[in-house]
């Protein structure tokens, strides 16, 4: 009889450390996302001044600025790893395209806020990669954890399901867009 309850003791602690454990990656996924969140809200704001910014010296590339603006506001709708990643990159598209615009207008990258707004924007694309990064370590340990026997049984007893990965699906996505202005001085 004792034996009987020890076993099922130690099982319920298991149960209970498996639990525990599901939760808190769980949480830290949460967590990692809403940073990422932080850091795509910091890269929105700067955008318009970004546009504003180039418009006042090249106002005749309406079509550029005006696919900024729309790739922008498709991110900020966008809900999911998934649906974010994809928007996230048809916006670092157009973001590259209006760099390579602003390339065109040496008066422009003299230009102190233009400057100050494309170091800031570096600042931001390091932090949202650095997020990205955390996000999808998290998200690794809690999906491996769910596969894994026994806390699979825990995972699905609980209802714990696997999270989705932040990842930019094509390979020119992946890149940052250029924001040295340096080399062309």
């Amino acid at each position: 009889m004792w034996i009987a309850l020890a076993v099922v003791a130690a099982v319920a602690a298991a149960v209970i450390a498996i639990y525990n454990g599901l939760v808190r990656l769980r949480l830290q996924a949460d967590n990692a996302w809403a940073d990422i969140d932080v850091q795509l809200k910091r890269r929105y704001d700067l955008i318009p001044n970004l546009v504003e910014t180039v418009k006042g010296y090249a106002a005749h590339e309406r079509e550029t600025l005006e696919e900024v603006v729309s790739a922008r506001s498709k991110a900020m709708s966008s809900q999911g790893p998934v649906a974010r990643a994809e928007a996230e990159g048809q916006l670092t598209q157009a973001l590259k395209s209006l760099f390579a615009l602003a390339e065109a207008y040496p008066q422009l990258r003299a230009v102190e806020s233009f400057t100050k707004l494309q170091s800031t924007l570096a600042e931001i694309e390091e932090a949202v990669q650095n997020a990205r990064r955390y996000y999808n370590a998290v998200v690794r340990d809690l999906n491996t954890r769910i596969a894994q026997f026994p806390s699979n049984l825990v995972a699905g007893t609980f209802g714990f399901t696997p999270k989705e990965f932040f990842e930019l699906t094509a390979a020119a996505e992946r890149e940052a867009p250029r924001v040295d202005f340096g080399a062309g001085r």
